[in-house]
């Protein structure tokens, strides 16, 4: 068990994937601890041959990082956005997450964008590097793709790196000329939509200025991906992203169908595709292909790139006693005591000259919120601390339950900024003060060593958890 996952945790992820899945849970293969012994061993195998040959990142949740894509870089920097230009596809992939079903109205994190210029202002406003067109299959709306994608080119030029996926169906060379034409910087295939073929892929190597094959790793396609690998690194394909299969109410009954081993985890994965992917890794490297293949695995998405979410929404509702913290939590420190012994740590902060801004005593007179820049000053003996933390979302119209700002991005478009409590508020014992001090408000910010009690809870907040993900 990895030093982020104690019992407890563990217990909650595997009670959270019963609930999702009710009663079609039982139906779903977990390995016994004996087989996640064997699979966590065959990874270690596999990462072991990979040490000193690729270049591991983000806590060891993705690698190779040596040779990534442009957009994957941006991605990783947390300074990416991603428009669903439409929600409607032509294939039906069995491991496509959601319904496909409907065209709708460009979207992202649930905020409607019905104009080019919206959107090109949403992204000047948030300074976002990179951008992306996805869908749905965006080519299935060619004159609204071509018009986003021509709108932010002409605002940004070379200032912003933007890309487009597609399953290829529809990818002939008038399109790709177009595309170029109206500056597009990348563009993604999937080509397990279309059995792999590379045909269409072939006519973009040259007009688009980077190609890159983005698939899920399904296992029992294994052997043929190797050969499609050769074949992607002679036709002159820039990179290839795997991803790890992820079973979704949609997809379930295609996955489970399936002779496939299911992890436990914030979302139920499948063991299977992240052996698969290391593997071809490995392979790439070993025939030295020249292909720069980048794992992406569930852990880093739903950690890194939510992580990139919460950092860029919170400082629009951050207080000057509150502080974020490296998993892009909105920390609150509260001192709780008699309304005596919260007067004498006001009166001290007063006497010390520290900026009214970074605390405040509210209208109780037994609590007393505080910076962690103004730790030095307080006195804990006759208080007691409380943690709490919130996260920022954005959204695309406010709910009235939460404090929330609204944030102009256009001449005629806003999106609401909300903040929530996450997670219970944590009372620290005296040893726990000093605990919390040294591992998480230290020049360390709580790397190494290992978490127990209280602290094992409070790092999830502090720090993004490091390494894959647990087999179990």
């Amino acid at each position: 068990m990895s030093r982020d996952m104690t019992a407890d945790l563990r217990a909650r992820l595997i009670a959270g994937n019963r609930e999702e899945y009710g009663e079609g849970y039982g139906a779903l293969r977990f390995p016994s601890p004996a087989a996640a012994q064997a699979a966590t061993a065959r990874r270690g195998e596999l990462l072991q041959a990979l040490a000193g040959r690729v270049e591991s990142g983000f806590g060891g949740t993705k690698l190779d990082c040596a040779g990534l894509s442009p957009g994957c870089r941006i991605c990783g920097e947390g300074r990416w956005s991603c428009l669903f230009i439409s929600g409607h596809c032509n294939c039906r992939c069995f491991y496509c997450p959601t319904s496909q079903e409907e065209t709708g109205v460009p979207t992202t994190n649930a905020v409607e964008f019905r104009t080019p210029d919206d959107y090109v202002g949403y992204l000047e406003r948030f300074a976002f590097a990179g951008a992306s067109i996805s869908g749905g299959e965006p080519l299935l709306t060619p004159a609204r793709t071509l018009a986003f994608v021509t709108a932010i080119k002409k605002r940004f030029g070379a200032g912003l790196h933007l890309w487009l996926y597609t399953n290829g169906t529809l990818v002939d060379g008038e399109i790709l000329a177009r595309l170029r034409d109206a500056g597009l910087d990348e563009i993604r295939f999937d080509i397990g939509a279309t059995d792999y073929h590379l045909h269409k892929l072939r006519l973009a190597v040259g007009v688009i200025p980077t190609v890159t094959v983005e698939i899920p790793a399904v296992p029992e396609d294994l052997p043929l991906m190797k050969e499609r690998m050769v074949e992607m690194a002679e036709a002159g394909v820039d990179h290839l992203n795997l991803h790890q299969l992820r079973l979704t109410p949609h997809n379930y009954p295609h996955l489970a169908a399936r002779d496939y081993t299911f992890l436990h985890g914030e979302k139920v994965t499948v063991l299977d595709s992240e052996l698969a992917a290391l593997e071809l890794l490995h392979f790439s490297i070993d025939r030295n292909l020249g292909l720069p293949v980048n794992y992406c695995s569930f852990v880093y998405k739903n950690r890194f790139q939510n992580r990139a979410g919460r950092l860029r929404n919170a400082p629009f509702l951050l207080k000057g006693h509150e502080a974020l913290t490296g998993n892009g939590y909105i920390r609150t420190l509260t001192l709780l005591g008699t309304p005596e012994a919260v007067a004498r740590q006001g009166d001290l902060f007063r006497a010390q000259g520290a900026d009214p801004a970074l605390w405040n005593a509210g209208t109780s007179k037994e609590r007393l919120l505080f910076n962690p820049r103004l730790w030095p000053l307080v006195e804990f003996g006759d208080c007691r601390l409380l943690i709490g933390y919130a996260a920022a979302r954005q959204l695309s119209a406010m709910t009235y339950r939460n404090p929330f700002v609204s944030v102009r991005v256009g001449e005629s478009k806003q999106v609401v900024i909300e903040r929530s409590r996450v997670g219970r508020e944590f009372e620290l014992s005296d040893g726990e003060i000093a605990a919390f001090a040294g591992t998480f408000l230290s020049e360390g910010r709580g790397q190494g060593g290992v978490f127990e009690g209280t602290l094992s809870e409070l790092a999830g907040y502090e720090r993004t958890p490091e390494g894959l993900q647990d087999y179990y």
